[in-house]
């Protein structure tokens, strides 16, 4: 255990240090939900045009909901050791940030089943603010994508987790 009281076993490698998925067959279905955010900092006038939906590629925040979704739900083909999960909900919400400028993107999975889902709403963030920035990359190339993050998690034999 860490000084957060976290187990620091490496549970993806093997007794000889090969790597491996990890069997959560033994474990028990809960329910699992995870909420994740992460920020984008643009250019006054790459936000103008995101709020005036005037960017030439198109609806930039409908279409970084529909990334951010598509992103949740792709997390074990991009994240080589994530068990392959049935998602029942991915929740999203895009704040405008004003005086940034820029937009913050909240994404919440949620399933039944034994392992969680906190890598599916870090990656439907991650690939929901990257579409934003592939969207206004012809106005804005200074973008910044920080504070990528877990805000919460519940179910499972680790418990509840609040940023």
């Amino acid at each position: 255990m860490n000084e957060r009281g976290i187990d620091v076993n490496l549970t993806h490698l093997d007794e000889q240090n090969k790597p491996k998925m990890v069997d959560v067959s033994d474990k028990n279905n809960t329910t699992r939900i995870a909420t994740a955010s992460g920020i984008i900092e643009v250019t006054p006038e790459a936000f103008n045009a995101v709020v005036a939906n005037t960017a030439k590629k198109g609806p930039v925040l409908q279409t970084a909901v529909i990334a951010a979704i598509q992103g949740a739900k792709q997390t074990s083909t991009l994240i080589p050791m994530c068990h392959p999960l049935m998602l029942t909900s991915v929740k999203t919400d895009i704040e405008e940030l004003h005086d940034l400028p820029g937009f913050k993107l909240t994404v919440t999975a949620k399933l039944t089943g034994k392992t969680g889902v906190e890598m599916e709403a870090l990656t439907g963030v991650s690939v929901g603010l990257l579409t934003i920035y592939d969207m206004l990359k012809a106005i804005d190339k200074g973008m910044v994508i920080k504070n990528v993050q877990l805000e919460k998690k519940s179910g499972g034999k680790s418990g509840d987790y609040r940023r």
